[in-house]
């Protein structure tokens, strides 16, 4: 099976991700106000930036991992058992790391 398709794929996803993160730091390093309550608000606001950023680089690291993965030959073979991932989900869940019944057996 040729991981052309989902490798090119999960570049695209890093770049918009890249963009993304890019963003929130230059959110997260704007200047608080003067105004006490709308600081208050505006530290509110810090904390979901704060949690985006951090969600946005889990996926990132995630991301770098599985094109690692192809890279050395590895993608589609389930870290648990050995056997193979169904194509039917890493087309759903590129990142998937466990074949079907690993994945459900670790629920």
């Amino acid at each position: 099976m040729s991981f052309q398709a989902i490798e090119a794929s999960l570049r695209g996803r890093l770049e918009e991700l890249n963009k993304r993160l890019d963003a929130i730091k230059a959110d997260a390093s704007q200047q608080h106000s003067a105004d006490f309550a709308e600081s208050a608000s505006e530290r509110e606001n810090d904390e979901v930036i704060d949690a985006l950023g951090n969600e946005t680089q889990a996926e990132i690291l995630q991301i770098r991992r599985t094109l690692e993965s192809i890279a050395a030959g590895t993608y589609g073979t389930c870290s648990n058992c050995g056997d193979n991932i169904a194509e039917q989900r890493l087309l759903a869940m590129p990142q998937a790391t466990l074949c079907l019944r690993c994945a459900s057996d670790a629920e």
